[in-house]
């Protein structure tokens, strides 16, 4: 029997140690790489990154935006490296955000989390506000799939903070009630001691205590952009995570990919190897 996604990337999380590589072909990279700024200059930057994260991490995020700006080509070189990121057995997040309501949001988590899907992906990042209620087509598509979520709960974006840390007319902040909610469908679905599949983005720069947020329960994994180029290091892991440091998946880009194609695998080591030290003690 297939593991269900939360089990799948605690056992990668044990393997490889938390560092997750973001394949973020922003143009100033695509030409520091010597690539074109064009649908094959994208996957070619895909590809390279997968192939030096094989066996250096186990999980990889694609920002769709940088793909999906070359249209229809892009698209297809998309595809083209969440195929082979998925063929090397790497956890695939599709960093793409989608949030919408009834049959639309169902047709996004149809296009991302079906089983042979051209824009096939483990996970999805998806938006809670529209109400945590409208992404119920893709808790259900993701559960009967195997696959998982990744909930938007504290992102470290400053225009953020008003939504988020309102709070609600039962006292608790917008970003503790979405976990608490989704933290409700994970424990509805898994069975004793297991990890939920559907997981939390919070930025690894935030402070929790403002948020409302505090340690939750069943674990479920959570998606920690802010590693790297926006300044948390492997040593505030730890610190900002506490007794939740070990289902953090340290989201790091720009600071590794800066390293060019030549460099990247050994920037990859380099970087988890960090990681690992400071989550293995």
């Amino acid at each position: 029997m297939t593991p269900r996604f939360g089990e799948r990337v605690r056992a990668v999380l044990r393997e490889h140690g938390p560092l997750c590589v973001g394949i973020d072909p922003h143009a100033a990279l695509l030409a520091a790489w010597g690539l074109d700024e064009d649908a094959h200059g994208v996957r070619e930057f895909g590809l390279r990154t997968v192939e030096a994260a094989v066996g250096r991490v186990g999980i990889v995020k694609p920002q769709v935006s940088f793909f999906e700006r070359f249209g229809s080509r892009g698209i297809a070189a998309l595809e083209d490296v969440l195929a082979a990121a998925r063929e090397a057995d790497l956890v695939v997040i599709a960093d793409a955000k989608r949030g919408d309501i009834g049959s639309t949001m169902e047709d996004y988590a149809r296009a991302w989390l079906t089983p042979g899907s051209p824009l096939e992906a483990d996970a999805l990042t998806v938006n809670p506000y529209l109400g945590v209620g409208a992404l119920d087509g893709a808790f259900g598509l993701a559960e009967q799939s195997g696959k998982g979520l990744f909930v938007l709960a504290a992102t470290s974006n400053p225009e953020a903070e008003e939504i988020q840390r309102s709070t609600t007319r039962g006292g608790a902040t917008v970003s503790a009630s979405v976990i608490a909610e989704v933290s409700a469908r994970n424990a509805q679905v898994i069975g004793e001691g297991e990890w939920g599949s559907f997981g939390f983005v919070i930025g690894a720069t935030v402070d929790w205590a403002p948020t409302g947020i505090d340690s939750f329960t069943p674990t479920a994994p959570i998606l920690a952009p802010g590693f790297g180029a926006q300044g948390a290091t492997p040593a505030n892991l730890r610190p900002r995570f506490g007794v939740m440091s070990n289902a953090v998946i340290a989201s790091e880009s720009r600071s590794i990919l800066s390293a060019g194609p030549a460099g990247l695998a050994e920037a990859i080591s380099t970087r988890a190897a960090q990681y690992l030290e400071v989550t293995s003690v």
